[in-house]
């Protein structure tokens, strides 16, 4: 990878920058979610699989904000929910809070299937940390759901200062 001189005052935050564009893509790259199936044993489609993650841990989730979650669009996003729905693994319904929208949820299919895929991501998690000490652990955790929280908050507070 080419780097380009960073001629910003703040390289420190260009740095951090670089660092979480580089997470985003490896945690993006579709190898990792055939490997991740592979090793699951499971068979399942590459592009449902972080759908069907994503309904496991979030769900029920509004079909928006799951297109929203996995940076695909909306229309994307309901027909690979369908997919989903065919081969049993989720199902479609509609919000009991808000009847205009669409969720996802998992089925007994489907979960059965997130916890094979858990229980790979941690035995990969596991030799990611093997160094690692409890205590670092508890720290990147921290820190991350600090970053996480204020990163979503900062767009609301820009919103509010534009005005």
């Amino acid at each position: 990878m080419k780097k380009v001189q960073n001629t910003h005052k703040n390289s420190n935050i260009e740095d951090l920058h670089d660092t979480f564009l580089t997470l985003v893509g490896a945690f993006n790259r579709p190898q990792r979610d055939v490997l991740m199936i592979e090793k699951s044993g499971i068979q399942l489609d590459r592009a449902l699989f972080p759908l069907l993650v994503q309904i496991g841990r979030f769900g029920p989730v509004g079909v928006v904000e799951l297109a929203d979650r996995v940076g695909r669009d909306y229309t994307t996003v309901s027909r690979q929910v369908a997919k989903l729905e065919e081969i049993g693994l989720a199902k479609r319904q509609k919000s009991p809070k808000d009847k205009r929208i669409n969720e996802a949820a998992i089925t007994p299919a489907g979960k059965a299937m997130t916890d094979k895929i858990d229980v790979t991501r941690a035995k990969l998690y596991e030799n990611i940390f093997l160094h690692w000490q409890a205590h670092e652990r508890a720290e990147l955790e921290r820190l991350l759901k600090k970053f996480v929280a204020d990163f979503i908050v900062v767009p609301e507070r820009d919103k509010k200062t534009d005005r």
